[in-house]
């Protein structure tokens, strides 16, 4: 059942971006194609069940961004944004003992992916000079290319087993099952076009609908996605108006 309901909001998100891609009826029609680079900070958050308590793990984000506006349909700036980043995800435990005292125990795990958000992007205001609002949102796939390890000395129970309130310990000498990852992301922000180019700056969130552990009932994780809040600046310059 899971796996169908991904399915159809991939296949949902997917036919949003078509219309993009279509002659405009309506609208004014835009040829006007842009490029630059961005860079900003990963929050993320691995949504494990059963649960793993976890503060907040933080990396950077930089990449290349295109894009493409075609219209401008009554006050909206339709377009259609494409991305290649290298992002650092993973997660960074909160570490409690068995009677839920906390631990000078530390773990944290690095992963980092290349991902391609599609993104289709809608904007209001000032097309030439000025400010503009926007809203944008679409499908992303990544590929964990490399995982790093970063820990302390842990605290050990009577069992010589990681003192841990759920005895949840396994995931430490777990690699990642599945590097490939998929889900929808969406955001919001403000872009300032100048003579000198577009400055954005821009928040996100991205929420996987694949897991990073295998998830069978044989498993011990039925659910392990990834859950990231994305803050970042873009810069870009026209190629074509």
């Amino acid at each position: 059942m899971r796996r169908l309901q991904v399915r159809n909001i991939l296949l949902i998100a997917l036919l949003s971006l078509l219309p993009l891609g279509l002659h405009a009826q309506v609208g004014e029609p835009r040829h006007n194609i842009c490029i630059g680079f961005s860079a900003g900070m990963n929050m993320n958050r691995i949504g494990f069940d059963p649960t793993i308590k976890q503060q907040m793990h933080n990396g950077p984000t930089m990449g290349l961004v295109a894009r493409f506006t075609s219209e401008r349909y009554f006050k909206a700036y339709c377009a259609l944004q494409l991305e290649l980043n290298y992002a650092l995800l993973g997660w960074r435990e909160n570490i409690l003992n068995a009677n839920s005292e906390p631990l000078p125990d530390t773990y944290q795990r690095n992963q980092h992916y290349i991902q391609l958000p599609i993104l289709a992007r809608l904007a209001w205001g000032k097309e030439t000079r000025g400010l503009m609002g926007y809203v944008l949102a679409g499908p992303q796939i990544g590929y964990c290319f490399k995982e790093t390890t970063s820990q302390s000395n842990f605290t050990l129970n009577a069992d010589g087993n990681p003192d841990r309130p759920n005895g949840m310990y396994v995931q430490y000498g777990m690699p990642i099952q599945h590097k490939f990852d998929y889900g929808i992301t969406a955001g919001a922000g403000i872009e300032l076009t100048t003579k000198a180019g577009h400055f954005l700056l821009e928040g996100r969130y991205y929420y996987g609908l694949s897991d990073i552990f295998r998830n069978s009932k044989k498993d011990t994780f039925s659910r392990s996605n990834n859950g990231t809040i994305i803050a970042k600046v873009t810069y870009l310059i026209d190629i074509k108006k």
